[in-house]
């Protein structure tokens, strides 16, 4: 458990697992959000690279016929491997965006599970110093407490 979490004074052991949980959920879904925006860079710039390749090798000098164009395109194997590796890449690509949306939603409702319960969580005395818990939150994790909405 993080250290600032264990030395939260104003909650119980069972608020800050919750708060741990959702620690864990936002490096999840932050790290899956820079692995989706680096394949998405790799794969647009390696298809642009492919379609140049293809474009100048092959298009431009056998345009006349398209029967020449799709047989260079087949007979070749290292040209199919590389469209295939692109469409593989942007394959990749949508099973990560596919993960990193599910990994936000399970963080969102987390947080708002948390916002929704913040009475039942900080009863009594630690109402009026659950403040300092959501400026920690937000100040070293990046993540707000104070209302739903993203």
């Amino acid at each position: 458990m993080e250290s600032t979490i264990l030395s939260l004074k104003q909650t119980d052991q069972a608020t800050k697992q919750m708060l741990q949980n959702l620690v864990n959920r936002k490096i999840k879904f932050d790290r899956l959000k820079q692995q989706h925006i680096l394949l998405l860079t790799i794969s647009v710039f390696y298809s642009f690279g492919c379609l140049y390749f293809l474009y100048y090798r092959i298009l431009e000098p056998y345009s006349y016929s398209f029967s020449e164009i799709f047989s260079i395109l087949v007979g070749d194997n290292i040209h199919l491997l590389f469209i295939f590796l692109a469409i593989g890449l942007f394959g990749a690509t949508k099973v990560l965006y596919d993960k990193k949306e599910k990994a936000e939603k399970e963080y969102h409702e987390l947080r708002c599970e948390i916002v929704d319960r913040s009475k039942d969580l900080w009863k009594n005395d630690a109402w009026a110093s659950r403040y300092i818990v959501f400026e920690i939150m937000k100040a070293k994790f990046n993540i707000n407490l104070y209302h739903e909405s993203k």
